[in-house]
């Protein structure tokens, strides 16, 4: 069966198609677009009407990039800068007149949920105990703690994301050591005193997480964080996209993201895996299942 997921996010709109068979997922085809739905946007305020149309377009034409490969099954979902919008409603009622697509606004518990069935179920390999999971987006980020057979038994959602971060701190071209310092002072506040359950083994996912392994390889410990950091303070957000083949708005995003990704880290006591799949993989597990 091919499934296909459209999660439309604070930084991208983003579609997967991928074909499930015996719990496992083939991918089949994966398009982003960096739409910026949560850039300068405050909670509660509305999503301009510009950038609607942008969403609609993008969504319509990926839609029929999954029919054209032959996606059964599409459920399209919405995070953290839609379900903070005034305008929420109308958004998704533009979306379904131009695109034909409904839209489900996740909550921040049901997104850390679906982010660790994707995580947990890609991961190649039984882990025994506690898992921790953490999905970094551009406008929350999501850390649910569980077991493979039990699923989540713990999760929140917190309002701090790498484009939220990187808006309200970054100005300069590579990042600044006071940008940097601030940056890392708010995101290691948001965590602080978190009574999370402790897990044996942790995972890192979303977009932050997927371009550091071309910067670093696929385990994010604090060495390999500060590491990434430098690399990101040395050149021009275009100098770094060219060496690591990345989107230039990625790398403009990418300290922030390391920068939450470190506070979590320490929260969890645990280094970061990066994983192999988050939220659109466990929405695509899930439609098979159904």
């Amino acid at each position: 069966m091919l499934c296909a997921c459209i999660d439309i996010g604070s930084n991208t709109t983003r579609v997967l198609v991928a074909e499930a068979a015996g719990g496992r997922l083939t991918e089949v085809l994966q398009r982003r677009a960096f739409t910026r739905i949560g850039a300068g946007l405050k909670p509660g305020a509305s999503i301009p009407s510009s950038k609607l149309e942008e969403v609609a377009s993008v969504v319509a034409e990926q839609a029929g990039l999954a029919a054209n490969v032959g996606a059964t099954r599409l459920r399209t979902v919405a995070t953290a800068a839609i379900r903070g919008a005034a305008n929420r409603e109308v958004f998704c009622a533009v979306i379904a007149e131009r695109s034909g697509v409904e839209i489900e606004i996740l909550d921040g518990k049901e997104e850390a949920r679906l982010a660790f069935v994707g995580a947990t179920r890609t991961l190649g390999r039984p882990i025994e105990g506690l898992v921790g999971v953490v999905d970094v987006g551009g406008g929350s980020t999501e850390i649910a703690v569980g077991d493979l057979t039990g699923g989540v038994s713990w999760s929140d959602s917190f309002r701090i994301g790498s484009g939220f971060l990187a808006d309200a701190y970054l100005r300069s071209d590579p990042p600044s050591a006071s940008e940097l310092h601030a940056m890392s002072q708010h995101a290691h506040g948001v965590f602080e005193g978190l009574a999370v359950p402790f897990p044996g083994f942790a995972v890192a996912v979303g977009g932050s997480a997927t371009s550091l392994r071309r910067l670093v390889g696929a385990v994010l410990e604090p060495e390999t964080l500060q590491r990434a950091i430098r690399v990101l303070s040395a050149a021009s957000c275009d100098d770094v996209a060219q060496r690591f083949g990345l989107d230039p708005e990625r790398v403009r995003l990418l300290p922030a993201g390391i920068l939450i990704l470190d506070a979590a880290s320490h929260c969890l006591g645990q280094p970061l895996q990066i994983g192999r799949g988050g939220l659109r993989e466990g929405v695509c597990l899930e439609l098979a299942a159904t």
